[in-house]
């Protein structure tokens, strides 16, 4: 009985919780009680220990309760220990089993892209991508993914210091064509790349976005042109959009801060 008493009490301070996280200003106790059923001194003494360790914290002018500064040191600590590769790895998976394409995972470093993760699919495809190997962004879907979403200046400044060579006759190499190209992308939510990086080597890409909004990765999908057809692309572009919210939200990122 004891037990179960406990496990009751846990279960309504959590509810406390979730109500107060929905009220900007606050709430009473009354206001409270009345919303979860269960009599004022109940919740008082609830929230007076939810105040002891930070997780509530009391509005010394209107008496109201409102979520604690605990519940950051919390979440910073959660988001610290969250690791990408991991967290993508079971949507990667699914896409692999889905296509039986290449399926790659990169993260943006310092002007390139950074292979983090790649799974093979069923099919055979020769390709220069494995784990480890950085990649240029002008001439990958998972680089213009990533690309899309940083500051103007930024993207700028990468197309400045690492140029844009041409990798096949399909590269775009100029500016202000590749600048429009990537307002497209970020119109649309997902990349290209048409055999700019390799001949014969079609991929399509979706941005991944961390807590704060930032794009940080890119998930992709690679195949050989002959099967990576217009159409087809038009059937992956909602999976790969999809794809990448999902693994955003397991970062921690809200798609209403776009």
């Amino acid at each position: 009985m004891e037990r179960e008493n406990m496990v009751k009490s846990v279960s309504r301070a959590l509810d406390i919780i979730t109500l107060v996280s929905l009220k900007k200003g606050g709430l009473g106790v009354t206001e409270i009680a009345n919303q979860i059923d269960i009599n004022k001194s109940s919740v008082y003494r609830i929230l007076s220990t939810l105040v002891q360790y930070g997780y509530v914290e009391q509005d010394e002018d209107t008496g109201r309760y409102k979520l604690g500064y605990k519940f950051l040191e919390v979440s910073s600590k959660l988001l610290e220990s969250i690791d990408l590769r991991s967290e993508a790895k079971p949507f990667l998976q699914e896409l692999e089993n889905e296509t039986n394409e290449v399926i790659h995972l990169t993260v943006y470093d310092q002007g390139e892209v950074v292979y983090i993760e790649k799974l093979e699919g069923n099919e055979t495809l020769r390709m220069h991508s494995k784990v480890g190997k950085r990649a240029p962004m002008h001439c990958t879907s998972v680089g213009k993914a990533i690309l899309a979403y940083l500051p103007s200046h930024v993207v700028l400044d990468i197309l400045e210091r690492k140029g844009m060579p041409m990798h096949t006759d399909k590269t775009i190499t100029n500016k202000e064509e590749f600048i429009r190209e990537l307002a497209d992308v970020k119109r649309k939510g997902y990349a290209l790349d048409l055999e700019e990086n390799e001949y014969g080597i079609t991929c399509i890409a979706a941005p991944i976005f961390d807590h704060l909004g930032k794009a940080i990765a890119a998930v992709s999908i690679s195949g050989p042109t002959i099967r990576m057809t217009e159409e087809r692309l038009k059937q992956l572009q909602a999976r790969m959009i999809h794809i990448g919210k999902q693994i955003s939200a397991r970062l921690g990122f809200e798609s209403r801060m776009m």
